[in-house]
């Protein structure tokens, strides 16, 4: 944990499977909002794996913030490492090694989880980064081939008057490009709120990235999982969606 600031422990709605071993699919809401709101996003999205909801440590406007930032979108550096240790150390408790990740963070969720992925790549199995932009110059590297074959969705909205268009843009062109990320990617003609397309297409893809359970377990109780063998799930195959 960072010497700048340590927090209480995280507060966690959970929805979905019960086991232990079932992937966890972590969900991150947006700056000045909560855990419950963002838990809503599960209804949505297949069963099978377990669903969190984490509130963020830090309180704002009536909810709760993942950083302090220096602008939108903006995170500031010590700050945003203090607030992914502290995650660090909730995750590596509730899922151990072995135990598939999935990260999926809406506006200031999609910063906090973009910075969480390229901090740590290899402890993901995926992420979606909905509405909002990876953390640049903030002390996670976003070097070339950063992400190579990680599975990525990006979500944008084209009339998206929250989040500046210049990091939405970066954003978008490092994942298509630098990054190496199997990215799966749309914009749509909305704004800053997740639209009932891009839930669609974060559903579908969770979908194909949980499929190999069915083929390990043909007959799978509901709400279960097994992982496939060697405990990883495979990269999506297919071009990129923009």
């Amino acid at each position: 944990m960072s010497a700048m600031q340590t927090f209480a422990p995280p507060v966690v709605a959970t929805a979905g499977s019960t086991d232990a071993d079932a992937p966890l699919v972590v969900l991150l809401h947006g700056r000045g909002s909560h855990e419950r709101e963002i838990l809503r996003l599960a209804d949505h999205l297949p069963v099978g794996p377990t669903y969190a909801a984490v509130r963020a440590p830090i309180a704002e406007g009536g909810g709760y913030a993942w950083f302090a930032n220096r602008g939108i979108g903006r995170p500031v550096a010590e700050s945003l490492r203090a607030t992914m240790d502290w995650f660090r150390d909730w995750l590596d408790g509730v899922a151990p090694a072995g135990r598939p990740v999935v990260l999926i963070g809406f506006s200031g969720g999609a910063a906090f989880a973009g910075g969480l992925l390229l901090d740590d790549p290899g402890r993901y199995a995926g992420a979606a980064i909905l509405y909002g932009t990876l953390p640049f110059d903030a002390g996670v590297p976003t070097t070339p081939g950063r992400l190579a074959g990680v599975p990525v969705v990006v979500a944008q909205g084209e009339h998206d008057s929250v989040i500046p268009r210049e990091l939405l843009d970066r954003t978008w062109n490092y994942l298509h490009t630098e990054a190496g990320a199997a990215t799966l990617a749309r914009r749509d003609p909305v704004g800053h709120g997740i639209a009932a397309p891009a839930r669609a297409t974060v559903a579908g893809w969770l979908r194909k990235r949980l499929a190999p359970a069915d083929r390990v377990r043909p007959t799978p109780s509901p709400g279960t999982w097994t992982r496939p063998p060697g405990g990883q799930l495979p990269p999506p195959v297919g071009p990129a969606r923009r």
